[in-house]
């Protein structure tokens, strides 16, 4: 194991670049080979609906998320604004397209942390309320915690409904193992490994040598919980592009949810290209590939990328919005 860690770290421009690269390589040779079959795909006006629909549940889902997160923030001792932690959510999410792939997480730190920037000007200016309720910033590792411990959650929701598919070769019973390593006996190696990381990432005031070693309090059932409806809503976006190009009956729901649920979650957590994109599509299409016509496939993937990005688009939009006429009611 120390040996293929040293031969990642040593690949000339970092994993990330070879993980986008090859799941960009894969895209594009299957779309090559699906390219007369894509162009022949065409939209009827409910297959649009069903994308516009996708679009705003998938912005619900954001929403959601934010909540969820807000559950974390809670359940580790803080006291969250709820509206302002779903704003700041929503605000930060559209900075993971960003090369880097971590500026959202740098924000989400950043205001838990010291709170909103002081306004340049001496004029009084309304800002927006602090994510806590106390308005006292907390330390670098709880909010280090608190952002790290959110995709982590995410990810064994996902994967702990791949099982719903069946046995499919075994995978059922390996999805659920990052139930188990939540457990704080193993989790809180994972995350103190995250966190002096990510703080040398993000050129924290604290540094590595003096962020305190992180330690869950107990199991995080109740923030896991939180995380489900987040995911089965995601899938609910992507049902809505499978339902847009009629591929419904070409799966199963349960199995369609499986594959959704292994791709999305390579997608967060591969390090590849900033938010997923092209991994979540290369994994979807190994896995379902056999079973589904490749290039509806590919069209339903595509399109379930644009519409979560114009999702996005709206959430940071809609945040910033309400944020000013916060700010003007206060």
């Amino acid at each position: 194991m120390p040996n293929l860690r040293h031969l990642l770290t040593s690949l000339p421009g970092g994993v990330r670049l070879w993980a986008s690269l090859l799941s960009f390589g894969f895209l594009f040779a299957a779309l090559l080979a699906n390219a007369p079959q894509l162009l022949a795909l065409r939209l009827d006006a409910q297959g649009w609906l069903w994308l516009v629909i996708g679009t705003g549940v998938s912005l619900l889902s954001l929403v959601v998320n934010g909540l969820a997160w807000s559950v974390g923030l809670h359940w580790l001792g803080a006291r969250p604004r709820w509206d302002t932690c779903v704003r700041l959510y929503l605000r930060s999410n559209l900075l993971k397209y960003l090369p880097g792939g971590f500026w959202h997480l740098a924000s989400r730190v950043q205001s838990l942390r010291t709170g909103p920037p002081e306004p340049a000007t001496d004029l009084p200016t309304p800002q927006e309320p602090h994510p806590l309720a106390s308005r006292a910033p907390v330390g670098t590792a709880l909010a280090l915690m608190a952002v790290l411990l959110d995709p982590l959650l995410a990810a064994s929701a996902a994967l702990a409904l791949v099982p719903l598919g069946g046995w499919q070769d075994g995978l059922a019973l390996l999805a659920p193992l990052p139930l188990i390593g939540l457990s704080p006996r193993w989790s809180n190696r994972l995350l103190g490994r995250l966190q002096r990381q990510r703080a040398r990432q993000l050129s924290l005031e604290d540094g590595t040598s003096t962020l305190p070693p992180v330690a869950l309090p107990s199991y995080p059932l109740l923030p896991l919980l939180a995380q489900f409806p987040f995911v089965l809503l995601r899938f609910a976006g992507f049902a809505c592009a499978v339902m847009a190009f009629d591929q419904q009956l070409a799966l199963s729901w349960p199995l369609w949810l499986a594959g959704f649920a292994l791709a999305w979650t390579a997608g967060l957590v591969v390090p590849g290209a900033p938010g997923g994109l092209g991994v979540f599509e290369a994994v979807l299409v190994l896995r379902l590939g056999t079973q589904v016509p490749e290039a509806p496939l590919l069209a339903v993937a595509l399109s379930y990328r644009v519409l979560v990005t114009v999702a996005d688009l709206l959430g940071a939009l809609t945040a910033r919005l309400d944020e000013r006429l916060a700010c003007e009611r206060a």
